[in-house]
C-alpha cells in the first residue's frame, strides 16, 4: 500500500493510500467499459487507514483502490498537527469538498490515469461525496453511498425529536464555546475532536435538511439536483446512525440521477461492513461490473 501525504493551507498533513488491483479482472476493460478505482471516503471521525479492511480485499478482485483522509480523522498522536484539529482550525464542509478533495483527486488521478473514479462515500464521506460530485460535474463515473444519508430530523423517522434536535444545536454551541468539538472530552456520537466549522455544518444540516455550509460559493443544492450519474446507495441492518429513512432524505436531493438500493440484511451496523465486508463487497463489486 503506497502512502502519499498532502499538506493543507492550514499546515495540517492528511494521506492518500493507493492500492492497486492484485486481483484478475472478472470482465475485459474496453472504452465503453473503463477500468474503475474506487475512491474511499470516510465517514466522521474514521482514519482513512482503517478502510484498507475494506479495500485491500477489493483490490484483489481487480479494482484499484484507494483511501482518502479527511482533516481530524487520523490515529496520530494528540497535538500533532498532522491529523488532529486545533483551536484555530476553521475548515467545514466547504474546505473538504473545495480544497481537499481536489488536492487528493489529484493524487488519484496522476497514479491511475487510465482508471475512472468511482467516489465510495461512508456516512459523512457520503454527504461529502455528493457535495464534491456536484463541483465536478462529469467527472465521476458513479457514487456509491454506504451507510449514508442526512441527519434532517424531519426526515428520518425516530430522530424527530425535541432531544435530537437540543443535541444538534448543543454540538454546535460547545464547539464554538470550546474553539474546536472536543470530542476527546465530550463522547457524543464518538467523533473524537473536531472542528468547529465541520460540526456547526453538520448540525445546521440537521435542523434544515439542506447543504448550506459556511463561506460556500455555490449553491450545493441546485447543483446536487442537477446530476446524472449511476449511484448505488447501500443500508445495513442494525445501522441506527444511519437508517433507511436517513438514506432516502439523501437520495430525495438526486432526481436525475440513476439509482440503485440494497439493504444488506447483516446486522453489521454503522461500521461493522468495513472489517467484515464480503456481503458488501459481493453487491459493490457486481454493481461496479454492471456499469
Amino acid at each position: 500500500m503506497e502512502t502519499v501525504p498532502i499538506q493543507m493551507p492550514d499546515g495540517s498533513t492528511v494521506s492518500v493510500w493507493l492500492l492497486p488491483a492484485q486481483g484478475a479482472h472478472r470482465h475485459p476493460i474496453t472504452p465503453d467499459a473503463p477500468r474503475p478505482v474506487v475512491v474511499i471516503a470516510p465517514g466522521l471521525g474514521v482514519p482513512g487507514e482503517f478502510y484498507s479492511l475494506f479495500g485491500k480485499p477489493l483490490a484483489a478482485r481487480g479494482f484499484d483502490v484507494a483511501l482518502l483522509e479527511l482533516r481530524g480523522n487520523g490515529g496520530r498522536p494528540r497535538g500533532s498537527l498532522g491529523y488532529r484539529p486545533h483551536p484555530g482550525g476553521t475548515y467545514g464542509y466547504q474546505e473538504l469538498v473545495a480544497v481537499d478533495f481536489p488536492a487528493m483527486f489529484q493524487v488519484v488521478r496522476q497514479r491511475f490515469p487510465d482508471s475512472t473514479p468511482y467516489l465510495l462515500g461512508h456516512s459523512m464521506g457520503g454527504q461529502l461525496g455528493v457535495m464534491y460530485a456536484s463541483r465536478i460535474r462529469g467527472r465521476l463515473g458513479g457514487l456509491i453511498l454506504v451507510a449514508s444519508g442526512t441527519p434532517y430530523h424531519r426526515g428520518v423517522r425516530g430522530l424527530s425529536t425535541p432531544g435530537f434536535l437540543l443535541n444538534s444545536a448543543a454540538l454546535a454551541v460547545a464547539g464554538n464555546f470550546a474553539g474546536l468539538w472536543p470530542g476527546d472530552r465530550i463522547n457524543a456520537g464518538g467523533f473524537g475532536p473536531q472542528s468547529k466549522v465541520l460540526i456547526a455544518d453538520l448540525a445546521r444540516l440537521a435542523r434544515t435538511g439542506r447543504f448550506e455550509p459556511a463561506g460556500a460559493d455555490i449553491d450545493y443544492e441546485e447543483r446536487i439536483s442537477r446530476l446524472k450519474l449511476p449511484v448505488l446507495s447501500v443500508t445495513l441492518a442494525g445501522d441506527d446512525m444511519t437508517p433507511p429513512s436517513s438514506a432516502a432524505h439523501l437520495l430525495a436531493k438526486l432526481p436525475r440521477a440513476e439509482i440503485t438500493r440494497w439493504h444488506n440484511p447483516e446486522p453489521l451496523g454503522h461500521n461493522g461492513w468495513i472489517s467484515d465486508p464480503e456481503s458488501t463487497l459481493d453487491y459493490v463489486e457486481k454493481w461496479l461490473r454492471d456499469r
